[in-house]
């Protein structure tokens, strides 16, 4: 009698279970893709690239939205505390990823905890760029010069505790060098009074210094990469120029909310595989003066690797430089 009353039951069940709606796959909404600078710099221009890419990748709606404040941290706190379903990402850069935990007491976020990285995009690095005029035409020009006239020699950056000022912060303590610190506004503000002649060297982003150095406004004396850059050959890397295995730059990449499904996960990081190794996705990347990620720097793994050991690096130049989170 049980077990028929079990069958009964069983059978009484099935319209039940089949009107169950199928788990939806995703994605089947749009996705958001946040920026947390305004329009028009580096991090907001390949957003702008990713886009439609993603979005064919995808086949959903991706929009894109600007959320600037607080050196990214505005931006990067909404990713954060969204819901962790993939379909809100961020747009991540050095400023809120590995400097803004350093520099910042009250960071409304945990980067290493609150963020699922997907792949890096694109790296810039760094660069001493010297009036083109000046008789600096090496890194050891540079350096013999401020050792002769200690804290004579100034130079800009994008500001205090930016990612080019923690990156001079680096190359000061690599190099033995003794150089005044000018900050200012971002990178962008910098350059004025540079092409003014007020300031007499510059340590900032590769993709700012390129267009003045083939304008013959600058002279980039050294990158500060592993190897010398296609968009200009010429110039020699740190290490060539006595500063030996000195790298540093900016990184631009695409994340997630900490938690997101492990399938928006693999979905995403396939798509950003196939972008990264795209033609016309790398010129472009090129003609920012910048290198398009690679090999694993394009995986979840590997981004989020180098995410916590640039972190590191930013603590490490922060105290050599004396600045306190505040």
């Amino acid at each position: 009698m049980m077990n028929r009353r079990a069958l009964l039951a069983a059978a009484a069940a099935l319209p039940a279970l089949r009107a169950l709606p199928a788990q939806a796959a995703w994605p089947d909404r749009p996705v958001r893709v946040i920026v947390p600078f305004a329009a028009g710099g580096n991090a907001d221009t390949i957003a702008r690239l990713l886009q439609p890419r993603l979005q064919e990748k995808l086949g959903q709606p991706v929009v894109v939205e600007n959320r600037p404040g607080a050196g990214g941290s505005v931006g990067a706190q909404a990713v954060a505390r969204a819901q962790p379903d993939g379909y809100t990402l961020l747009i991540g850069s050095n400023g809120p990823l590995s400097v803004n935990p350093v520099v910042q007491a009250r960071l409304p976020y945990d980067a290493a905890k609150d963020f699922a990285p997907v792949g890096m995009a694109m790296q810039v690095p760094h660069c001493l760029v010297a009036q083109p005029s000046s008789a600096y035409r090496s890194v050891a020009d540079v350096v013999a010069a401020s050792r002769a006239q200690p804290d004579a020699l100034g130079v800009g950056t994008a500001g205090v505790a930016s990612a080019t000022h923690l990156s001079l912060e680096a190359f000061i303590a690599a190099s033995g060098a003794k150089l005044l610190h000018v900050p200012y506004r971002g990178g962008g503000a910098a350059v004025p009074d540079f092409l003014a002649g007020n300031i007499p060297l510059l340590f900032t982003e590769f993709s700012t210094a390129l267009p003045l150095h083939r304008a013959g406004q600058a002279r980039i004396l050294a990158v500060a990469a592993t190897a010398r850059l296609s968009a200009l050959p010429d110039v020699p890397t740190m290490s060539e120029q006595g500063v030996p295995g000195f790298t540093a730059g900016s990184y631009v990449g695409l994340l997630a909310t900490g938690g997101s499904p492990a399938e928006a996960m693999r979905k995403l990081g396939a798509a950003m595989a196939e972008i990264v190794q795209e033609a016309d996705f790398q010129a472009r990347m090129t003609g920012m003066g910048g290198e398009t990620a690679a090999g694993e720097l394009a995986t979840p793994a590997g981004f989020a690797r180098y995410i916590a050991e640039d972190l590191e690096r930013s603590r490490i130049a922060a105290q050599a430089a004396g600045i306190r989170a505040e």
